[in-house]
């Protein structure tokens, strides 16, 4: 099973509360994360693009940095582990995305790819004047996958002519094209996101689901494998968790029982409202929406001792047609240094991976 981290390019990372560790992004936070997944033997590291945040007194996600550039100084920086950019469909033209790709597909000697995602928070884009109507809430993925078929006709064919619906194209160059082949990433968990991945991406994220239900995003996994089977393409699927781990069971759940007293319900409350803005019962928002859970985004949670949370690794491992996770922690580079040192190692499925630190010595 491959493993992955979702790095902390927005502030407070994905806990929307006032006692979790508050800190804004920077590029010596996210430099010193990703060296640690590395170091560790991890496989890729993913940083997501969010233009405007929540707010609240935690000041969730107000604070961002921008994912293509910080990527790029990533790239520079590391020598293995694979790194994904996010391009905002609504607000990067097509071939520029394709152009800034492909530099840093330069840079990191073929270890880059594109996490695509439509956009579903109006006030992002309505600030820059780029929203284009809530219309587009029931095409975006017709939006996205022109895109793409642009993304893609650049990066290997080094033309594009597309004439489409949303795009028209006119002799568009690119040059130098990647040396590597670009792989793209959809996160989408409705229908729409899922048949648009199964056409056109390589991999999809999905939410795991409860604390300590590991295979609980089975259904999820099942739905995108059989999406893919039906285009006749190979996709995999990734679980996202979030990892509160510590010496004992007790330690982690204390943890955990502080970071949900200090719940920033102005915050929750904003992030309801724009996720609620989607009318459309099948929208993938929506089903992330559990008042319960959403201190931390209502991603599925990995809480307990260091041996608890490998087995319960071990057990996402078994969900048929999982290729792997992507993790957040309460805190970044203690969280990454702990996983790497005290939880993966204790992982059946993880056996094989030798940490660069034992490799040097």
């Amino acid at each position: 099973m491959e493993i992955g981290v979702f790095i902390p390019i927005g502030s407070n990372g994905w806990l929307i509360s006032t006692t979790s560790p508050q800190y804004k992004p920077s590029f010596a936070l996210n430099k010193a994360v990703t060296l640690n997944a590395e170091r560790y033997g991890l496989d890729f590291v993913l940083s997501m693009i969010k233009l405007r945040g929540f707010g609240g007194k935690s000041e969730f996600w107000d604070h961002n940095l921008d994912s293509f550039t910080l990527m790029a100084g990533l790239a520079a920086v590391t020598s293995r582990i694979k790194l994904y950019a996010t391009v905002p469909t609504l607000a990067v033209p097509p071939a520029i995305a394709a152009r800034m790709g492909s530099t840093i597909d330069s840079i990191s000697n073929g270890r880059f790819g594109l996490n695509v995602i439509t956009g579903w928070q109006r006030p992002e884009y309505a600030q820059m004047g780029l929203w284009p109507g809530d219309d587009y809430f029931g095409h975006r993925y017709r939006y996205a996958a022109e895109y793409v078929r642009i993304l893609r006709d650049l990066w290997e064919t080094g033309v594009s002519d597309l004439k489409g619906e949303f795009f028209t194209m006119k002799d568009c160059r690119l040059s130098p094209r990647p040396k590597a082949d670009m792989k793209l990433i959809c996160a989408g968990q409705s229908d729409s996101g899922l048949e648009f991945t199964a056409r056109y991406a390589d991999y999809n994220f999905c939410f795991g689901k409860g604390i300590n239900t590991p295979t609980a995003c089975a259904d999820t996994v099942a739905r995108m494998q059989s999406f893919a089977h039906e285009t006749g393409r190979k996709v995999a699927s990734y679980a996202l968790f979030m990892i509160i781990a510590g010496e004992t069971d007790a330690e982690a759940e204390a943890k955990w029982e502080l970071y949900k007293q200090g719940a920033d319900l102005e915050a929750l409350a904003w992030m309801i409202e724009q996720a609620t803005a989607d009318k459309n019962p099948n929208s993938s928002v929506h089903h992330a929406i559990d008042a319960a859970a959403m201190v931390n985004i209502n991603m599925g949670l990995l809480l307990g001792s260091y041996g608890k949370v490998a087995r319960l690794l071990d057990e996402v491992a078994t969900i048929p047609g999982l290729a792997g996770v992507l993790l957040t922690f309460d805190e970044f580079i203690g969280g990454t240094e702990t996983f790497g040192e005290r939880i993966q190692p204790l992982m059946q499925c993880r056996r094989h991976v030798t940490p660069a630190a034992k490799e040097a010595a």
